[in-house]
Formats: structure tokens, sequence, C-alpha cells
């Protein structure tokens, strides 16, 4: 597996990380590759027919994450006349971690029932009541 450029720019407007300083391009493909979703023609990332296909908003939305959580001990002040409201990096930051959590692809699982055991005839009783 191996994100494009394309998706790992794509990834760079979503998170406000348009330099390499703080993400190199390496780390943003390690967090795109943590969510491979099955392809346009239904094949899954096992499938040696699978086209590369991830969901960048749920890459975005674990950076924001980390972006916010940077931020979670800045805290408001006054000083010399000025009013700092440094908590509103943090709101910020998780206001877009729940914006991408909200547009990430869903996944189902399939549950199937399996038939039930034969009850042990040691276990019945005498009156076969159960």
């Amino acid at each position: 597996m191996s994100a494009t450029n394309g998706q790992i720019e794509q990834l760079r407007r979503r998170v406000n990380e348009l330099t390499s300083a703080i993400y190199s391009d390496n780390a943003l493909a390690e967090y795109i590759e943590r969510y491979p979703l099955v392809d346009a023609y239904g094949y899954d990332p096992e499938d040696d027919n699978w086209t590369e296909t991830y969901d960048l908003n749920a890459a975005a939305a674990d950076i924001w994450g980390e972006k916010a959580a940077a931020r979670a001990d800045d805290f408001d002040f006054r000083a010399d006349g000025g009013d700092y409201t440094r908590s509103q990096a943090y709101e910020q930051a998780m206001k877009q971690a729940r914006y991408y959590q909200a547009r990430r692809s869903f996944k189902t699982v399939t549950m199937q029932a399996s038939p039930k055991m034969p009850p042990d005839p040691e276990s019945l009783d005498s009156d076969e009541s159960n």
C-alpha cells in the first residue's frame, strides 16, 4: 500500500499543513494508509486487484485531534491591557476534528447467525421439560 502524492497534497490542504515543517510526506502517508477502503470495484485491500483507495477524512480527523491535544493546555489571560484567548486555537482544532470525523467513511460488519448446537443429551432432565 502506498499513498499517492495527490492524496498527500489533498490531506495537507485539509489539515492546513501546507509545508513539511511539522508533518513530512512520509508521516502523512502513514496517516492515510491507516484507513484503506474497499475500492470502486468492490475489491478490499487484501485483494491483488485492489485500487489504492483511502479515507482521507479519517486521516484528517486524526491530525486535527493531535493539533487539539497540542493546544489543550493553552489558557486565556489578560496582561498589559491585552486580552489573550488562546483557548480558541484548541476549540477550533476540535471543531475541525469533529468536522472530519463526521465525514469519514462508514464501515459495516455483516454478522451471520450460526446454527445452535443441539443440546447435550446428558444435560437434559428425565422429565424432558427443557
